[in-house]
């Protein structure tokens, strides 16, 4: 019999999803009609292609509802916010729709006597999409999408954590009329995955997880010729200038900082503030996470719900408790959320002042309800602190100067930088991150690049 993976969900620990997990032959024969699937797809026109992934978005918001409760109970999202996800997915993936077409075309050189030139773009084959549990729609649209409209066949391994949202994505495939074998989802285990990766027939990886999740990625591929696309998480500092907007910011970064429980790659961990806005900021700021209301993400006035697992929050209660012993100041007081309890999932929000970097509150990634601020003297000190990170996925900076905020961007270390925004992914522009954040790129016509292959063509006229 075949093991079986377990999702326990954190709104009451219960057992909410078993499925049996594939054994090797078994990932092997999915990838074999992948394969085969995929000689076929690449020959169909793109407007095509196109037409089958449009119809699929259309088939999943006819269940938004329905997914929007299974997300709830899978990872813990209160069922206020959880629609929201459905429609990222949308924006994303018609988005990707419209602009597949002209992203795709073929380079055309200049005229040339005699010659006729120019580049195509080809699928890459298989591409391997291992999406995590936080934003389990989000994630995986960023390369599933793109993929099949590039005429790559995509199979979908999704977190332990998740697995109907793999299978919904499915359902609306088959409903669209997709050909058999060009999306296909696996439930299977890390080793099983490791060795999917090093075995041939897997063109690309596109992976969305930790730094020693990706470290073992890259590893597993080491001995092939392929390429990865790993976005592996951040500590994303926001930078609030004197001039800034306090009341907008505030609100802003808040969000920022808190929705999903902190659950975000590109959520907002640690804060710098100029000392002249610094008192201000900080009051207003703790004055709105205290209206939080933490408890069963079912209710819908629940607008804070529970970590994933009660291992991530007492890791980010031990963090929180080794940064008070260093000095730190807690300006939520826990005891005011009744639903917080050492040894589970619900974690109260948490804002950590009188910080310094040698707290791995400010520079190891949390991941969870808690913020670090600091105040700073002057932009100098803020571009510091803020490059001052093994991380680099998104950064932010709150000011009413466009030119200081463009001056600043240049020399923040970051994928993304933001002027008066946070926590948000524009599928118009690339998205990537430097140092222990990953490599590659997702989204935008950039993302297309990565999905495809060049082919010169050069062709002379006897």
């Amino acid at each position: 019999m075949s093991p079986l993976s377990k999702t326990i969900s954190p709104v009451d620990g219960s057992i909410y999803v078993e499925r049996e997990l594939a054994s090797d032959a078994e990932a092997a024969d999915l990838l074999s009609r992948a394969r085969s699937a995929q000689e076929n797809w690449r020959q169909v026109p793109i407007a095509l292609r196109a037409q089958r992934c449009s119809r699929m978005v259309d088939a999943l918001m006819a269940r938004t509802d329905v997914a929007a409760q299974e997300i709830t109970w899978q990872m813990g999202r209160p069922i206020a916010w959880s629609p929201r996800e459905l429609g990222g997915f949308e924006e994303r993936a018609r988005f990707m729709i419209e602009l597949a077409e002209d992203a795709l075309r073929a380079i055309e050189l200049a005229p040339k006597t005699g010659f006729r030139r120019f580049i195509q773009r080809e699928p890459l084959g298989v591409v391997l999409t291992i999406s995590p549990w936080n934003y389990p729609y989000l994630a995986a649209v960023n390369s599933v999408v793109p993929a099949i409209l590039a005429g790559n066949s995509v199979i979908l391994r999704h977190s332990a954590q998740t697995p109907l949202c793999a299978e919904r994505i499915g359902e609306a495939f088959d409903q669209a009329g997709l050909p058999s074998g060009v999306f296909q989802f696996l439930h299977c285990g890390h080793a099983e995955t490791e060795r999917l990766i090093a075995s041939p027939g897997v063109d690309y990886v596109a992976f969305t997880g930790s730094v020693p999740a990706g470290r073992r990625i890259q590893h597993a591929a080491a001995d092939r010729f392929i390429n990865l696309g790993l976005e592996l998480g951040g500590k994303d500092p926001a930078y609030v200038r004197a001039d800034a907007d306090l009341e907008y910011s505030v609100g802003e970064l808040v969000d920022g900082a808190f929705f999903n429980s902190g659950q975000s790659c590109c959520g907002v961990e640690r804060i710098y503030v100029h000392a002249d806005v610094y008192a201000a900021f900080v009051e207003a700021f703790a004055s709105q996470v205290r209206e939080y209301r933490l408890g069963n993400p079912t209710d819908p006035e629940t607008n804070l719900g529970p970590m994933v697992n009660a291992k991530a929050a007492d890791f980010v209660r031990a963090q929180n408790a080794e940064a008070i012993s260093a000095g730190a100041r807690g300006l939520v007081d826990p005891k005011g959320f009744a639903a917080d309890a050492p040894g589970t999932p619900y974690l109260a929000p948490q804002i950590l002042v009188d910080v310094d970097h040698s707290m791995r509150a400010m520079r190891e990634e949390s991941f969870g309800p808690v913020v670090g601020i600091q105040r700073v003297a002057d932009d100098e000190e803020a571009l510091h602190w803020m490059n001052d990170s093994p991380f680099g996925l998104t950064a932010s900076v709150w000011t009413r100067d466009t030119d200081v905020a463009l001056a600043l961007g240049a020399k923040v270390d970051t994928g993304t930088w933001f002027m008066n925004r946070c926590d948000y992914l524009d599928p118009g522009l690339a998205w990537t991150g430097v140092k222990d954040s990953g490599r590659g790129c997702s989204l935008s016509r950039v993302g297309f690049e990565v999905l495809t292959r060049p082919k010169s063509f050069h062709l002379k006229n006897p």
